[in-house]
């Protein structure tokens, strides 16, 4: 009889956001934000999710470029951790979890109010750093004793060699900007929660507006298979990542498994004989093989090998994906790719090797960032 009552009670609402610094998976800080919901006038916990940090320190890089990324990190968790228990704790109390359209359009303005802050902020200090620039200004080069003339109308000057243009600045990324899709996740799996319902059936139902789906597909799995190490003291500058892609046909266990095999068999191919294992040496924190090569063929021809050893053959029961990574391998004085150690080639010539390579090992499917994205 009491449960008869309860169908009578208000829905759910937010009652409590409760953001926290958490280490993930590598040891790193991360965002953990934590949904309370007042349910039959009681608060409860409802569920919590951890946020992936939107960049990763790489692992051979500098220890001042380290240590600066460090304080980076550490300052934008903290300003996330501020964002949830302060601000967006009292924007979105009372809202109910399954209203993701009126959470996500609050957090949006909160995000676009946060960027025109910071944009205004930058626009004060550099009109400061401008203004204490010419306070402190020296006479101009042209007016100093033996500086050079300028030249006389109508003489020749030389043309500027022709350049490229110089690589796209890195966008910079909003500090505290991880409390943004931490909330918005962390109040979709509420709304799940409180529905009785998996989260990825919720996030359908909004997509669909409520109406249930006919069908649901799970993504393409792309699995980081080997990390070619593009610092090692081997050849090969080019390939940073090769990755394999089950069919779509087969189920996503199956495929996994397959994948699984490779793996094994790609450890038992990279060991030195006679040797005790070095798995701490050879594994990416990200968990992935690591190996140098010298040449682009090397990577590819490991793969079929493993492939062909237990049985599976690329191009039908499993594919491979490239990371190519070719921004990173840029020279701007010469206005080359780099692709192997003393090796450069020009846009047109990648294009071209790149279609040779296709057409030796057509099981590959796709390359990523095959070129620099300023001349694609």
């Amino acid at each position: 009889k009491a449960n008869y009552f309860s169908k009578f009670s208000k829905a759910p609402v937010i009652c409590k956001l409760v953001g926290r610094k958490v280490l993930d998976g590598v040891g790193q800080p991360t965002l953990e934000v934590e949904i309370h919901c007042t349910v039959k006038n009681y608060e409860k916990r409802i569920c919590s999710t951890v946020m992936c940090f939107h960049s990763q320190i790489p692992e051979n890089a500098l220890p001042e470029t380290s240590a600066a990324d460090e304080k980076d990190r550490n300052d934008s968790v903290n300003t996330a951790v501020e964002w949830v228990n302060a601000s967006l704790n009292t924007m979105l109390r009372d809202l109910k979890p399954t209203d993701q359209c009126t959470v996500d359009k609050i957090l949006g303005e909160y995000f676009t109010k946060k960027v025109e802050e910071q944009k205004i902020q930058k626009q004060e200090e550099e009109a400061a750093e401008a203004t204490l620039a010419i306070t402190s200004c020296i006479p101009a080069a042209a007016a100093l004793p033996g500086g050079k003339k300028a030249a006389k109308p109508g003489k020749k000057v030389a043309a500027a060699e022709r350049t490229i243009p110089p690589a796209e600045p890195v966008g910079s990324v909003l500090g505290g900007s991880l409390a943004i899709g931490g909330t918005s996740l962390a109040i979709a799996k509420a709304g799940a929660t409180i529905s009785h319902i998996p989260l990825y059936l919720h996030i359908a139902l909004l997509k669909h507006h409520q109406d249930s789906p006919k069908e649901m597909t799970v993504p393409l799995p792309m699995v980081t298979l080997l990390n070619c190490e593009k610092n090692s003291p081997a050849k090969l500058k080019l390939v940073k990542e090769v990755m394999l892609i089950p069919p779509v046909q087969l189920p996503l266990k199956q495929g996994i498994g397959r994948v699984l095999d490779i793996q094994k068999e790609m450890m038992r191919l990279l060991e030195p004989p006679g040797k005790a294992p070095r798995a701490l040496k050879r594994i990416s924190h990200l968990g992935c093989l690591i190996t140098g090569c010298d040449n682009l063929e090397q990577p590819l021809l490991l793969m079929q090998t493993a492939c062909n050893n237990i049985g599976l053959e690329l191009g039908t029961d499993m594919f491979v994906a490239i990371n190519c990574a070719a921004h990173e391998l840029m020279d701007y004085v010469k206005g080359k790719y780099e692709i192997l150690t003393g090796t450069f080639k020009s846009p047109d010539e990648m294009v071209d090797m790149y279609v040779e390579l296709i057409s030796k090992f057509p099981f590959i499917t796709a390359l990523i960032d095959p070129l620099r994205k300023e001349v694609r």
